[in-house]
């Protein structure tokens, strides 16, 4: 591997074949020697979930000056650390989820196997960023997406992150961005989750769908007010999830 330039750990959730993937190598290419090692499928909604019940194997599918890219047989985390453990030569400089065909705002962040790549990469100590857009379509258009994607995984490369702290950075599905808003997690929760879908008659076969629900809709800090205004949203995001506030009060629960 080049040691001089950035190295960039590169993963998904939706399989090496989809096209946010590409884009995203892409975009990135001119900032440092890429790796990608990605789900060899979809792994959508995976979270930070690992293989655990059986060996994950990884094959090399292509390998070009300042691009290597694998394929995976486990999770997105899987990715993560097998590529950290078994293929590279050094420490990241940063890892990249994304792009995300579909976005990750709100409490979509819990259940993204996208930001299971980041996660992964920051309780690592690596800076770390997720990308989405708010497309679902398999050739959704990313170029809009690209030079906010260069310039954000540019200057994370420069000034770097806190600890315990990454970027989950959304793209709204519009030609036309207004700019950045730096954004609080919206707050709201998924309903009407399961459609039926019923199999040689039996009736308790479900899809998982669902609408989400914003609590404060109007509330111009978070993250589903910018995507729906237009913006793209980069929350900052810790993997601490300790509820510090509530230490004092529990304390006195029990003592």
């Amino acid at each position: 591997m080049e040691n001089k330039r950035p190295l960039i750990l590169v993963s998904n959730d939706d399989g090496i074949m989809a096209k946010g993937i590409s884009e995203l190598v892409k975009f990135l290419r001119p900032l440092g020697e890429i790796v990608v090692m990605a789900p060899d499928s979809p792994r959508s909604g995976s979270g930070c979930a690992l293989t655990v019940t059986q060996p994950v194997h990884y094959q090399l599918v292509k390998k070009e000056v300042g691009l290597t890219v694998y394929k995976c047989s486990g999770t997105p985390t899987d990715c993560i650390k097998l590529a950290r453990n078994t293929v590279l030569d050094r420490i990241p400089d940063l890892v990249v989820g994304g792009i995300n065909h579909g976005d990750n705002s709100a409490t979509n962040v819990h259940y993204s196997g996208t930001m299971g790549v980041v996660f992964e990469g920051c309780l690592n100590g690596i800076p770390s960023i997720g990308f989405s857009l708010c497309n679902h379509a398999p050739d959704a258009d990313f170029e809009a997406a690209g030079p906010y994607i260069r310039k954000i995984a540019a200057m994370v490369l420069e000034k770097g992150l806190p600890p315990l702290t990454c970027l989950n950075v959304n793209f709204p599905d519009t030609a036309d961005i207004k700019g950045i808003k730096i954004c609080e997690q919206a707050k709201g929760c998924w309903t009407n989750e399961w459609a039926a879908c019923p199999r040689l008659s039996d009736p308790n076969y479900f899809w998982l769908t669902g609408e989400f629900t914003d609590h404060e809709p109007e509330n111009e800090k978070n993250d589903h007010w910018a995507l729906a205004n237009g913006y793209v949203a980069i929350t900052p995001t810790t993997v601490d999830v300790t509820a510090y506030h509530f230490i004092d009060e529990l304390n006195k629960w029990f003592n």
